[in-house]
């Protein structure tokens, strides 16, 4: 039988990314993101979880998160279930991890929003050229119109 990725979660960025290219060129862009959870205990007390899910994105998607984002910046984001797995050279245990490989994203708005507005823009690896590439971070959402945005 064949198998099926898919994890979707929304949150906030933990750090600002990390972009770094391998050794043949390609960008990668690394990044946390923070997901709450809340709910009652048995005791009917209110509780709250958070998890850090690490995340990477590949080339132009990778590099236009590493440009708009950062600490903090709410987001969505999509994609398929990664594991790597290693040998720490220190201890010589084996070592694994379990991460989103970025398929697609939006922007869902900052958590610092005195407003309670949210915006959101999408982009994916299917239409990550067609992105904007001067995306101004200092125009209040009430001002920006995105009635004429081709996606």
């Amino acid at each position: 039988m064949r198998g099926f990725s898919k994890a979707i979660i929304t949150g906030n960025l933990t750090r600002d990314p990390e972009l770094r290219s391998t050794p043949n060129g390609a960008s990668v862009c690394s990044f946390s993101v923070a997901v709450n959870r809340t709910y009652r205990d048995a005791s009917g007390e209110q509780r709250e979880d958070v998890s850090f899910i690490d995340c990477s994105a590949w080339g132009k998607l990778g590099e236009m998160i590493n440009q708009y984002a950062k600490k903090g910046s709410g987001v969505l984001v999509s994609g398929r279930l990664d594991q790597r797995s290693w040998e720490d050279k220190t201890t010589g245990t084996k070592r694994s991890r379990v991460e989103i490989v970025v398929e697609d994203f939006n922007f869902t708005g900052s958590a610092n929003r005195d407003n309670g507005g949210s915006s959101s823009s999408s982009f994916g690896a299917s239409n990550a050229m067609d992105a904007p590439t001067d995306i101004p971070d200092d125009i209040p959402d009430e001002e920006i119109d995105l009635s004429d945005v081709p996606f």
